[in-house]
């Protein structure tokens, strides 16, 4: 398995590096300044080396703009983590799915919420911005976020909440296939609060698009990666419906920092 997570990143980034353009802004990045010209007939550029620090970005987490965004999309990645952690303890008890390609493949419902929700927030968002410009003849960053809003209030944590009353409740097919389509809109709404959460931290530091984004992601992997720890002793000691309800107040919370 770490064999193939190892080719599958190593043929991410071949396409990175191969297909995706440049996109930083000339005079804004510094990167102008790391080649120096050569005197003489046949001018070359010399390209110096840069050094960087990679905890500088985490300064952007200063803002409140910033970092309320960044809670918002741990809170929302933790109701995410609650249902796909435990799974094999959870859904794979429950029904049981003693074979672990049953297991992995109950993911797969999640997975297709994740493709269809992320350019749905896109052009959901787009469409926000532009109406809310065109109506009050300004632009304004954090119109992107209300669609966050809907999704965040309701498709994450009821998904959550009706998943654990599932799994507690109903037995047999029933309770399987109403726990695999609790996790395609899981998917789907994760997604759609992501999505615009990340393009609204671009929008009001364009120059800086690549540290904010980094900043946010260091700030939700710090935080999730302690939060991961208490998952199963939650599960085991409370039972998964109060596991996954207090995923639905995270998602509750992470609606109320987007609004």
């Amino acid at each position: 398995m770490q064999l193939i997570l190892a080719i599958a990143v190593l043929l991410v980034f071949i396409s990175v590096l191969l297909i995706l353009p440049e996109t930083s802004h000339p005079g804004t990045r510094g990167v102008d300044k790391s080649e120096v010209p050569i005197s003489g007939r046949n001018s070359r550029k010399l390209k110096m080396p840069v050094i960087l620090n990679p905890f500088k970005p985490l300064l952007l987490l200063r803002s409140p703009n910033v970092l309320i965004v960044a809670t918002a999309v741990f809170l929302t990645l933790a109701v995410d983590y609650v249902l796909l952690i435990p799974m094999a303890y959870t859904i794979g008890r429950k029904y049981n799915l003693t074979n672990e390609a049953f297991v992995g493949a109950c993911f797969i419902p999640h997975g297709v919420g994740n493709m269809i929700g992320a350019p749905l927030a896109g052009r959901i968002s787009d469409r926000i911005v532009a109406q809310y410009k065109l109506k009050r003849g300004s632009w304004y960053p954090e119109d992107r976020l209300r669609a966050a809003l809907l999704p965040a209030l309701t498709l994450v944590p009821l998904s959550a909440l009706a998943s654990g009353i599932l799994t507690a409740y109903v037995d047999g097919p029933v309770g399987l296939i109403g726990n695999l389509v609790c996790l395609f809109i899981n998917g789907l709404g994760i997604d759609m609060v992501l999505s615009p959460c990340g393009a609204y931290t671009v929008d009001i530091l364009h120059s800086k698009s690549a540290e904010v984004s980094a900043a946010g992601s260091a700030f939700r992997a710090v935080f999730l990666a302690l939060w991961i720890m208490a998952i199963l002793p939650l599960v085991e000691n409370y039972g998964v419906l109060a596991a996954d309800s207090v995923a639905a107040l995270l998602g509750l919370l992470a609606f109320g920092s987007n609004a």
